[in-house]
C-alpha cells in the first residue's frame, strides 16, 4: 500500500499543474479566499452589523501578507491576489462602518426609516 501511494506521489509530482494544485501554495490561498468572499457578501447588508475592530485587524493582516506573499520563493501570486482583494473589500468596509457610526450615516438611515414608517402609516389612516 505504502509504495502506490509512492508512485501515485510521484505521478501527480512529476507534472507541474498537478504538483502546484496539490500543493500549499494553491490550497492555502484558495482557502484563505472566504474572508474576502464574506467580506464582498456583507457589503449589501446593513453597515450596523460591521465589526470595526475586526475590520481594522483584516485590514492590517491582508496589508502585512500581501507583502509577505511576494517575499517568500517562489512568489505566491495567487495569495497576493487573495490578500489584495481582501484589503479592498475591507477598506470598503471600514468606509461603511466609519460613515454609519461617526459620519452621520446611522442618522440619515433612521431618518429615512422613520419617513417611510410616517408615509405608510398615513396611507393607512387615509383608508
Amino acid at each position: 500500500m505504502a509504495a502506490a501511494i509512492k508512485a501515485l506521489n510521484a505521478k501527480i509530482r512529476s507534472n507541474k499543474y498537478t504538483d502546484y494544485i496539490c500543493s500549499t501554495h494553491f490550497w492555502g490561498p484558495v482557502s484563505n479566499f472566504g474572508i474576502p468572499i464574506a467580506a464582498i457578501a456583507d457589503m449589501s447588508k446593513d453597515p450596523e452589523i460591521i465589526s470595526g475592530r475586526m475590520t481594522g485587524a483584516l485590514t492590517l493582516y491582508s496589508a502585512t501578507f500581501m507583502r509577505y506573499a511576494l517575499a517568500v520563493s517562489p512568489a505566491n501570486y495567487l495569495l497576493f491576489g487573495c490578500h489584495a482583494i481582501n484589503f479592498t473589500s475591507q477598506v470598503v468596509q471600514g468606509y461603511r462602518y466609519l460613515n454609519y457610526w461617526n459620519f452621520g450615516g446611522r442618522d440619515a438611515t433612521l431618518a429615512g426609516k422613520a419617513d417611510k414608517a410616517k408615509d405608510k402609516l398615513e396611507s393607512v389612516v387615509s383608508k
